[in-house]
């Protein structure tokens, strides 16, 4: 990747860093890995019943499982067995972290903006293998806005309308932190960006493309580093940053087209 590239994230030259992302792509790049994490996303299994559903052995699955809790990506939690001639029996039950889809694929993204500096571009081929299968998998045609950073760190809102403002919520209008209300309302911590109530930016679906236009906000909106004229609509694609006014009180988030 080269330096011209306004879309990466630098980062420093550290041989543990590199080898930790390694071994989390390798986690994730298993099919059946990925596999389980969609079938335990929304109600906890214990292995038998995983090993039944995926069709392989109790040791391979309890295999995949340690390496996903080894990601910090699945939990486990005391639960309640079948019911047995003896009665129901405690049992290990796995299910994904709260979060958990939204969180691989914000790492992902940020992952994605990584200038790799160090002669790794077998990362970037593991990243773009694991970002396609999960994406593939996860497919629903709905972008995803994804924070990075500050009070609202890590949660997705979904662009669902064909007009979706953005900004700061507002005490004075509840009215815009409402779902259907067409309307992202950041928390109040985010000082520099705009009220949504004004707002600071409207993403607009134009055919099959989106586009994104600052409204004159104070702090301005900036996409991979660069400032954005307001009234102006500006194409954003997956994986690009959207920035929401500079420094400690904006808000940066990645667009991801699932």
């Amino acid at each position: 990747m080269g330096d011209s590239n306004d879309n990466t994230i630098a980062i420093s030259n550290d041989p543990d860093f590199y080898e930790d992302l390694s071994e989390y792509l390798n986690v994730l790049s298993n099919p059946t890995r990925l596999k389980i994490l969609k079938l335990i996303e929304h109600q906890p299994k214990e292995v038998r019943e995983i090993a039944k559903e995926i069709d392989t052995s109790y040791e391979n699955t309890k295999k995949h499982l340690d390496k996903l809790l080894n990601t910090g990506v699945i939990k486990k939690e005391a639960g309640m067995g079948r019911e047995t001639s003896k009665g129901s029996l405690p049992v290990w039950k796995y299910s994904l972290i709260p979060g958990g889809m939204e969180g691989i694929i914000r790492n992902l993204s940020i992952f994605s903006n990584i200038d790799v500096r160090i002669g790794e571009e077998e990362l970037n081929q593991k990243l773009k293998a694991v970002r396609s299968m999960l994406e593939e998998d996860n497919k629903t045609g709905v972008p995803v806005l994804i924070v990075l950073g500050g009070d609202d760190d890590g949660k997705a809102w979904p662009l669902k309308e064909k007009e979706v403002r953005i900004g700061r919520e507002d005490a004075s209008a509840p009215e815009y932190l409402k779902d259907g209300n067409f309307s992202i309302a950041l928390s109040s911590g985010y000082e520099a960006v705009s009220r949504v109530t004004k707002p600071h930016g409207i993403f607009k679906l134009r055919g099959n493309e989106w586009y994104y236009e600052d409204c004159r906000s104070t702090g301005g909106s900036l996409i991979n580093n660069k400032q954005l004229s307001p009234s102006k609509e500006y194409p954003i694609r997956n994986g690009d940053m959207l920035d929401l006014a500079r420094g400690a009180k904006g808000a940066r988030l990645i667009f991801n087209l699932n």
